[in-house]
């Protein structure tokens, strides 16, 4: 039998344990991993790339445990009352092949991907940070704003969407949650007085959503939107003047912010911050950009954390997924019948 966290498993879950304690947990987590970055295997994702969007293979495996997940990119869901993105995650033990866990990732990405955001920024912004400027506030945007809440204490939200229907959805979600919330009136207005800015949109385009008279000094820049090959958010001149920080960079040159700038355009791997083999920020004044694609290596470390939390709850399930003959060798004991041999 196979573990199994479906959806509704999984928003129990979650709300049980909490947004905020999970993200915590997770950061903990996922920096123990990046200090641990090159006893993972890593490869860019595997991707199927249509007109309409995009499905990916993400694997990865530390030698103990194997991980993957399904995920697709379709912006133009939402008009048919599709989600923009789906996906599911699979944990097998290295040892056996066997899956132990199949589980949701709609929620657990979200989770996993405020989580990378904010352990970015624990080390990119200044350390006085308290205003988060959000341009996009569709499915990402809240789960941004907890995490900065959670492990960068920022307390004041500037909100910018093109869909007023995504801001008024923000505001009510975050109603209750005691942080200050401004709705701004274009991304130029949410950006003013902020000190991290986080773009999270969709448009499978070439799109400049943050201009370079947006970005001032000190700013630290979590750019989460975009993510495909012909797919960027920002101004190509605020790429050139901020330090760079990335996941895997072999695939954050494909399609990443920094797929528009030179082959040879310096950026750090975001690991050797977390192992401390590298700085940081290095001053105040300093422009940061924290180039996240999403890596496979965080959906594995979501999932292992999910099945060490889950198992033997009532948050799991079980589903027959493998097949268990009594003579592992006779796979077709488990068809042959009187009934089929006369059949046939």
């Amino acid at each position: 039998m196979v573990a199994c966290v479906d959806t509704p498993r999984m928003r129990e879950w979650i709300s049980e344990r909490g947004i905020e304690p999970i993200i915590v947990d997770l950061v903990e987590r996922m920096e123990a991993a990046f200090t641990r970055w090159l006893d993972f295997e890593r490869a860019p994702r595997i991707p199927s790339h249509s007109p309409l969007g995009v499905i990916e293979l993400m694997p990865t495996s530390d030698g103990n445990h194997y991980a993957f997940k399904y995920v697709n990119g379709h912006p133009a869901n939402p008009a048919s009352g599709l989600q923009t993105v789906t996906g599911f995650g699979v944990l097998a033990d290295v040892g056996t092949g066997y899956p132990v866990l199949i589980a949701e990732m709609n929620l657990l990405t979200a989770l996993r991907t405020s989580a990378t955001s904010a352990m970015a920024a624990k080390r990119l912004a200044r350390r006085d940070a308290r205003v988060l400027a959000l341009i996009g506030t569709g499915s990402q945007s809240e789960f941004q704003a907890l995490a900065m809440r959670a492990v960068v204490g920022i307390t004041h939200v500037r909100i910018w969407d093109i869909d007023p229907a995504a801001m008024d959805k923000f505001e009510r979600n975050m109603a209750d949650w005691g942080l200050d919330i401004y709705r701004a009136s274009s991304a130029a207005d949410a950006c003013r007085g902020a000190d991290i800015v986080t773009t999270c949109t969709a448009d499978k385009v070439n799109a400049v959503v943050l201009t370079d008279d947006m970005v001032t000094a000190g700013m630290h820049l979590n750019a989460i939107g975009g993510d495909s090959p012909g797919k960027t958010e920002l101004d190509s001149a605020i790429t050139c003047r901020a330090r760079i920080f990335v996941e895997h960079e072999e695939q954050t040159r494909i399609e990443g912010e920094i797929q528009l700038l030179p082959a040879d355009h310096p950026v750090e791997p975001l690991w050797r911050v977390i192992a401390g083999l590298a700085p940081g920020r290095l001053m105040d004044g300093e422009l940061t950009l924290f180039d996240s694609v999403g890596f496979a290596i965080e959906d594995f470390v979501a999932l292992e954390y999910l099945n060490e939390q889950v198992r033997g709850t009532r948050f799991a399930g079980e589903i027959d997924l493998i097949t268990s003959p009594e003579d592992p060798k006779d796979l077709f004991s488990l068809v042959a019948s009187p009934a089929l041999a006369v059949a046939h």
